[in-house]
Order: C-alpha cells, then structure tokens, then sequence
C-alpha cells in the first residue's frame, strides 16, 4: 500500500487493522500523541467519531466501519492505477498481505511463501496465520486461504485443491478399543477433537452416499491445534477426524488406519479468497499461480 498516494486513508485502514494506537505508532515510526492527535483531526474535519477508544483497544464506530469500506476500496483502485500505468501489470512487485490458517499456515504456506519469494524477490509477502473468521476487506488483505467456503459476496474465490477430511486412528488404539463398525459406535470411543472457530464441539457430520449424517463425540483430549491433535492421534490417544492432506502420509507408512471409509466428510477444498477487483495485480496473481501449481498433487 503506497500511503504517498493516499495518506489520510491509509493511515486510517492502518490504525483499524491494528486496533491499537500505539501499535500504530510504532508501525509509523511516530509517538502515540501524533497519531491521536491525527485521528482526532480526522475526525473533526469530518464532523463524525471513527473510532471508540477504551484503555488498551479501539473499535471502530458505525461510520468508521462505512469509512474503512470505502477507503479499501479507494486504495485498492490506486494501486491498480498506479500498477497499470508504471507497466508493473505484467512485472509481481511490491506489498502482498496473505493471511491463511494456523496449522496449514505454519507447516505448507509458510515453505511456500519461501520458495515464491526466491522467484519474485520484488514482491514483499505479510503472512498472518490466525484461526480467527477472516475479515480480508476490512483487515486490508490481499489474499486468504482457507478450507471450505467463506459466505462473503465481496470476495472471489479460486479452489487450489481438493480435500477431504477422514476418520483414523492409531493401531495401538484399535487394538485396545476395538475398531468401530458403524457411525454410532463412535460415540462409545475415545475421539480427539480438533476445536475450529464456531464449529459445534465435538459434533461429527459425514455423509455415506447421498444421505448426511451427525454423531455427538466425545473424548479425554481437545485442542484448537491441529497438529497437535494429529500426535495424539500417532500416539494412539483415540479416534481423529482429519484432512486428508495432513495424514495421507501416515495412512501410507500404516502409522494410522482410515476407519469408515464408506463415509466421506464435506468438502473441506483448500480455497484462495481476494476482494473482488476490477484488475487482478500481478503479484497476487503470480503467487495465486504458483500455490496452485504446487498444491495440484492429486490426493
């Protein structure tokens, strides 16, 4: 983001994606009275409060929020202006902001990301993992991967791979357990739970041929990492629901058995999300490319 082109919008989209005035001071490189102070002269010339303050974190108000909107948007056309017109359209340059979950995140997008920037040492890649429901308009990103689909019309979204999520276990498990027969005997085990935003806790739903269906689950373990549920699962602690990309490996080498293998998760797809935009810049479209080249290995 050039602030040259626009200073007063991209000081603003800066201060709400960071929430805090003085973590906004440091990215500035100014003291915390300059940057209230250029907030307050924001507001007034505008006539209107952006932003509710508290002792530690700001939020923004209702005309902050329609502000932040509009001044996304107003930069995002800039720098498609700027890129068209400096012939930067076909040359991936300058400032990328991804964000992209946890546990993916750490363990496939961050190599990627290392790899991308040796080909394009122009383009300058923010990674952000967070488990948080993502907020890409409003939190200025360029690009969001996650699995499953977002219900959010401004964005567009391209699927870079095809998953599944799969019941496994650990032999060592089966064999003290039993290996269940039916959906139903799942809730007599053990089974670790993966805890991902709002989902419903230790709710399972699989379909087996056209027909869904939900099982409650429960189990001695949970934790929001997933590999760290992935271990207790090889450690044979009890039965985990996971996808496919992270325990192919250990289905091959036998280290895990898929259970049931006539039910299939719903689609948990690895998709790419951006703000829908007149131009696509070349630098998201470069790595947008190039994650899709690497993440093409059929399942």
């Amino acid at each position: 983001m050039k602030t040259e082109a626009a200073p007063e919008l991209a000081f603003f989209v800066l201060l709400a994606r960071n929430a805090s005035l003085s973590s906004t001071a440091r990215a500035l490189d100014l003291t915390p009275p300059a940057v209230t102070k250029r907030l307050a002269q924001m507001e007034a010339r505008l006539g209107v409060r952006l932003v509710n303050r508290s002792t530690r974190t700001l939020s923004l108000t209702a005309e902050g929020e329609q502000y932040l909107a509009r001044a996304v948007a107003i930069l995002a056309d800039i720098r498609d202006m700027e890129e068209q017109v400096s012939g930067s359209g076909g040359t991936p340059r300058g400032l990328l902001r991804v964000n992209a979950t946890l546990d993916f995140g750490r363990t496939t997008i961050g190599p990627l990301v290392s790899a991308f920037a040796r080909l394009h040492p122009e383009v300058e890649v923010q990674l952000q993992l967070t488990d948080r429901p993502m907020r890409l308009v409003e939190e200025a990103f360029d690009l969001g991967i996650r699995f499953g689909a977002l219900p959010d019309t401004r964005l567009t979204a391209r699927r870079l791979m095809s998953n599944r999520r799969l019941l496994c276990a650990a032999p060592a498990y089966l064999e003290r357990h039993g290996t269940p027969r039916t959906l139903a005997e799942l809730a007599a085990h053990r089974c670790i739970l993966h805890r991902q935003n709002d989902e419903a806790h230790g709710v399972w739903r699989l379909v087996r041929g056209r027909k869904s269906e939900t099982v409650k689950v429960g189990g001695a373990l949970s934790c929001n990492d997933g590999d760290v549920a992935l271990n207790w699962a090889l450690d044979g602690h009890g039965i985990l629901l996971r996808s496919e990309w992270d325990v192919r490996k250990y289905l091959a080498s036998g280290r895990l058995r898929h259970l049931l293998p006539e039910y299939r998760s719903t689609p948990a797809d690895l998709y790419a999300y951006y703000p829908t935009r007149r131009h696509m810049p070349a630098k998201l479209r470069a790595f947008i490319d190039f994650l899709a080249q690497e993440l093409k290995a059929p399942l």
